[in-house]
């Protein structure tokens, strides 16, 4: 996934056209973007959302066409589910309210048309073992495989960041994604032009996946949706640091992300040329070889060529 689009759980109006403005993914958000007093409106919003949008998937012949202003103008098929060069369509997640509250939101979304969660303020693995059993249940009375609903903790405070490690390996952890507005009120840091302040945070987000064998965090948020050549900058910053992907709160921020994100083709024949002199290597009976401009390689740039080859 290059993209996870924000969209307020609290406006039918923008969770339909989210469907269409060719993000790879959205997060519905039923914490922050929705008051207390409309929280059980937007549940109920969001649940009729997930519904129609299984409905439409399983559909044949429907199409829906993105805004030429967000994002490509490449039809949508719901028959084979794919948009935007050949991509599914966009896959939802939500953001669910910390502790119990999030466990009654959990409540309304489960189902066939939801990814995971995004779990706010997630500190302890203990409230992912809670979330945990509460969604063996909800998945159970739904006809769901236990463990289908994946979960994406957000760590938005000191706590949560030196106790990244253990959340990584916690049940039906997918990635991690940091929460840095929080995160950086609850720190105390004001963050300059190039955001040093948090670097050896996002550093730590990195390696606890790594550590717990689990996916790359999401790149966090940019409110700079006016800027493509500073969002591009930042992007990139953060792809080197180990990040895949990056989550958005604007559909103006998705053709860069999405730019950053692709593999290039050159990068792509660069890789597979590296894995076939690999394996031709291998069947030599060496465990190293040279790549096409006669460096010496090993298993481990093999591996991160795989790793481009097979991101989703």
């Amino acid at each position: 996934m290059r993209s996870y689009l924000y969209v307020p759980g609290d406006s039918p109006a923008k969770l339909a056209k989210a469907l269409t403005v060719g993000a790879d993914a959205l997060i519905v958000d039923l914490e922050d973007a929705v008051p207390p007093a409309g929280k059980d409106a937007a549940r109920a919003a969001v649940a009729a959302f997930l519904t129609g949008a299984a409905d439409m998937i399983a559909a044949s012949g429907q199409n829906l066409r993105p805004d030429p202003g967000f994002g490509p103008e490449t039809a949508i098929s719901a028959a084979t589910g794919r948009a935007d060069a050949g991509r599914e369509r966009p896959r939802v997640w939500v953001r669910v309210n910390p502790g119990e509250l999030g466990h009654v939101d959990a409540a309304a979304v489960v189902g066939p048309g939801l990814a995971g969660l995004c779990v706010a303020k997630t500190e302890t693995v203990q409230q992912l073992s809670a979330l945990d059993e509460v969604l063996a249940g909800l998945e159970r009375a739904a006809g769901l495989a236990v463990g289908a609903t994946k979960v994406v903790p957000l760590l938005e405070s000191a706590a949560a960041v030196l106790a990244a490690p253990a959340i990584a390996r916690g049940p039906r952890v997918a990635r991690l994604q940091l929460g840095e507005a929080d995160l950086a009120a609850d720190l105390g840091v004001t963050l300059g032009p190039d955001e040093r302040e948090l670097l050896w945070v996002r550093s730590q987000a990195v390696l606890a996946c790594a550590a717990a064998g689990i996916a790359p965090p999401v790149a966090p948020v940019s409110v700079n949706f006016r800027d493509p050549d500073a969002l591009r900058t930042s992007t990139l910053a953060l792809k080197r640091l180990g990040f895949r992907g990056r989550a958005c709160i604007h559909p103006a921020q998705l053709p860069v992300v999405h730019e950053v994100f692709t593999p290039a083709e050159p990068e792509l024949a660069a890789a597979r040329d590296l894995v076939a002199r690999h394996e031709q290597a291998l069947r030599d009976g060496s465990g190293v070889c040279l790549d096409a401009h006669g460096r010496l390689v090993d298993e481990a740039v093999v591996r991160s060529a795989r790793r481009l080859l097979t991101q989703d």
